[in-house]
């Protein structure tokens, strides 16, 4: 079995794309109009909306990302986990219920749609599929550069495409994923999404008993053997200090409430009142699936410490290389069709919201109404946004390798400062005002443009990100208190007194 490992592998990542474009007919056939394509009309069980929830939180970021934050920073990278956690109530209890309302009550179907009815104004509308749009860029490309380089890997280790290039694996890996986002939209993202976050739950496990029996003391060794090497990777706050560990709380805790591609999510379930099983269902899923973060990071240091294996060349390769040396061939098949689930998951997820930004909410602002035929030009929309996130993907590889990886950051900490405040805060506060809400979005932008693309460190291992979030925070309700108070339509006001 050995002998065909890059085989076994090649053969389950071929399964699971086959598998998405076989979802991608069944969907197209319930794909009937743009409410299909974008929110599958608010029709989707508890159990299929929790899975597709956390399996759009752990992209190629949670599978290869986070080990080997662990294996570089130690400890830190834990908190992302543990506060990611904490997210997923925030986000529950602050926006759940009263975006599913006001989206069925105002027949939205995409979160700057609920903006805009929340605040009667198509500028607040406006700069938040602006918003979007910037994010999906960063975020898509970067998806997609990773769904290459993983296919790559793969298929390069068979003698049939040992010389395969980066371009003909973006082009394999974007047509599927364009396959089955164009026929089925949301609903075929969403069922993608139920089988992505199985395969991750069995990976996050399988991984960690694995994990355990690399040592002979297990999880209990690797730490001691790490402790003794470098005691403050192994302390509460790692590497990154404490201020970088706080920190986190406001991007990846509260920020996560301000993921667009999540909370739109919470205006698909059939029953508001399945909120009360999709939190603990999604919640358990994203602690599972997170345990492969987790024990592969610590192994693979504690092993290169020990001398059990060679230093890594890059932290990124943690996963890659734990799989390499100390699996089973099958279970390497399942977790790296479990990393190419993670990846399409969140890939689909912004090709969603990003295509209704450009052809639903941005018409809507700047013309007063939506375009005609919105499925046939959602479609359209959807195929050009991933050609030009796979062009641009390409270009930051061979022109500048750290483009791709900036923007991605500048996406989860724009979105995190732009939308919670003025969804998570004002989906409950009365007196937030369009004025508040529009400098929240337009600080955002600001601050993060300024800090992340120009490259400025900030003293004490504080982010740009956590910078932003608090001034926007700090601007939406300050600005609000100072503005004069909003007159909401009877409606509103009764869902935001349930």
């Amino acid at each position: 079995m050995e002998a065909y490992r890059q085989e076994i592998i090649l053969g389950a990542v071929l399964v699971y794309m086959i598998f998405c474009v076989i979802t991608g007919l069944w969907a197209m056939k319930r794909t009937k109009n743009s409410s299909d394509f974008f929110i599958a009309s608010r029709g989707l069980g508890p159990i299929v909306v929790a899975l597709a929830l956390f399996s759009s939180t752990l992209s190629g970021f949670g599978f290869v990302g986070g080990p080997g934050l662990v294996y570089s920073i130690g400890v830190s990278s834990f908190w992302m986990v543990v506060i990611s956690s904490t997210g997923y109530a925030v986000g529950f209890f602050l926006v759940a219920k009263r975006i599913r309302m006001i989206a069925e009550v105002r027949k939205c179907i995409s979160l700057p749609d609920v903006v805009a009815a929340r605040y009667s104004s198509e500028a607040v509308r406006f700069m938040m599929a602006i918003t979007i749009v910037l994010g999906v860029m960063g975020y898509l490309a970067t998806q997609i550069l990773a769904m290459a380089l993983v296919m790559q890997a793969i298929l390069s280790g068979t003698a049939m495409f040992a010389d395969i290039g980066l371009i003909t694996c973006v082009v394999i890996s974007s047509a599927v994923l364009i396959f089955y986002c164009v026929t089925g939209g949301i609903i075929a993202s969403v069922y993608t999404d139920v089988v992505q976050g199985a395969i991750m739950i069995v990976a996050g496990l399988l991984i960690l008993i694995t994990a355990m029996s690399v040592f002979e003391g297990g999880m209990a060794e690797a730490s001691a053997i790490i402790l003794a090497d470098d005691s403050e990777a192994i302390m509460p706050f790692g590497a990154a200090g404490i201020m970088a560990s706080f920190g986190w709380f406001f991007v990846f805790g509260l920020g996560l409430a301000g993921q667009p591609h999540l909370i739109t999510k919470m205006m698909m379930n059939k029953n508001i009142s399945d909120n009360r099983s999709i939190l603990p269902m999604s919640l358990f899923g994203y602690i599972i699936a997170a345990l492969l973060w987790i024990s592969i990071g610590v192994i693979m240091r504690a092993a290169v410490v020990s001398g059990t294996i060679d230093p890594l060349a890059l932290p990124d390769d943690a996963a890659s290389v734990f799989l390499s040396v100390f699996t089973n061939p099958l279970l390497a098949g399942v977790v790296f069709a479990g990393l190419f689930a993670a990846i399409m998951s969140t890939s689909d997820a912004f090709l969603n919201i990003g295509t209704a930004a450009i052809i639903h909410d941005i018409p809507k602002a700047i013309r007063g109404k939506s375009i005609e035929n919105e499925l046939m030009w959602a479609r359209i929309v959807t195929v050009l946004l991933a050609i030009l996130a796979a062009s641009f993907a390409l270009y930051s590889h061979f022109q500048d390798a750290t483009l791709v990886a900036i923007l991605g950051a500048f996406g989860w900490a724009t979105f995190s400062a732009s939308i919670f405040p003025v969804v998570a805060i004002g989906l409950n506060w009365k007196g937030a005002t369009v004025t508040g809400a529009v400098t929240a979005i337009g600080s955002a932008l600001i601050i993060n443009f300024v800090v992340q693309l120009a490259g400025i460190t900030l003293p004490y291992g504080i982010s740009g990100g956590l910078v932003s979030f608090v001034t926007s925070l700090v601007l939406f309700i300050g600005v609000s208190l100072i503005t004069k108070p909003p007159v909401l339509d009877d409606d509103l006001n009764t869902i935001m007194d349930i």
